[in-house]
């Protein structure tokens, strides 16, 4: 991967800063994107001292800044060879307490942020025969209660990167969805409520969770040998198992086990 350009949304925390770091540190040129820039600014002169790395203040939800941000990665470097679609957010409250603007808030960063940004980098992409990467979730093969906009935002996502994938199927477009499972990072912090405020603090135990160093690694390694899927843990591999051939005992242990949240809303 070196010398390849990347493109990384998320890129100021968790999994999306982790594989900046990744691939920084093996020589890849890099385009950092964020809303916060802030954090980007501090990320890009951390950096620098491995590779060329520019920052683009973007807000995925918004189809412009999208845009603009594919195009500052082709005036500066000409091209692109690898995109990794990290922005994303939570939510956590039961559907019927949940106004219908957290659900959209989730979608078009989620969904319509890979949407886009993929969108406008894909004629790029097309000509080096390069990397689309989707940051899924487990969430996105089962759906998880009390995270119905999330879920289907995952879901959404993963449909557009398959569909992506089979219609380049010729034209040697490489297309990866990486669900990581329960990652520490600050997603479940900045999650939604059903009223749109702020979750504030996670309902996990993070210190038992896969490291997003762990997960930027892992993600790396599958980009650089072009696999189709990743699924990182065992129990994310064992979920899309049992859902598969065991569905209603599937539906019972991820509720049971989502229940015993601190604060579930269930």
């Amino acid at each position: 991967m070196k010398n390849k350009v990347v493109i990384i949304t998320g890129a100021s925390s968790g999994i999306g800063k982790a594989c900046a770091e990744v691939f920084a540190k093996r020589g890849s040129r890099l385009v950092i994107a964020s809303r916060k820039e802030d954090q980007l600014l501090l990320l890009k002169r951390e950096l620098e001292k491995y590779t060329e790395v520019i920052s683009c203040v973007t807000d995925v939800s918004v189809e412009n800044d999208c845009r603009k941000l594919i195009e500052a990665a082709v005036n500066k470097f000409g091209g692109i060879d690898v995109l990794i679609n990290s922005a994303g957010i939570s939510m956590r409250a039961l559907f019927e307490k949940t106004d219908l603007n957290v659900i959209r808030k989730v979608m078009d960063t989620n969904f319509w942020g890979t949407v886009y940004c993929t969108h406008y980098a894909l004629p790029y992409l097309l000509k080096n025969k390069g990397s689309v990467a989707g940051i899924s979730s487990i969430a996105g093969k089962n759906g998880l209660p009390g995270r119905t906009g999330y879920a289907a935002s995952k879901f959404a996502t993963e449909g557009f990167l398959e569909s992506l994938r089979i219609e380049n199927l010729r034209k040697e477009l490489h297309v990866l969805v990486a669900c990581p499972g329960f990652t520490s990072s600050n997603i479940r912090k900045s999650s939604l409520a059903g009223d749109g405020n702020v979750q504030g603090e996670s309902p996990r135990d993070e210190s038992k969770m896969m490291k997003a160093e762990v997960v930027a690694e892992k993600i790396y390694e599958a980009i650089k040998n072009r696999k189709r899927d990743l699924i990182l843990t065992s129990n994310g591999k064992l979920t899309v198992w049992l859902s598969r051939f065991f569905p209603g005992l599937m539906d019972r242990v991820v509720y049971n086990h989502l229940a015993k949240e601190p604060g579930s809303p269930f």
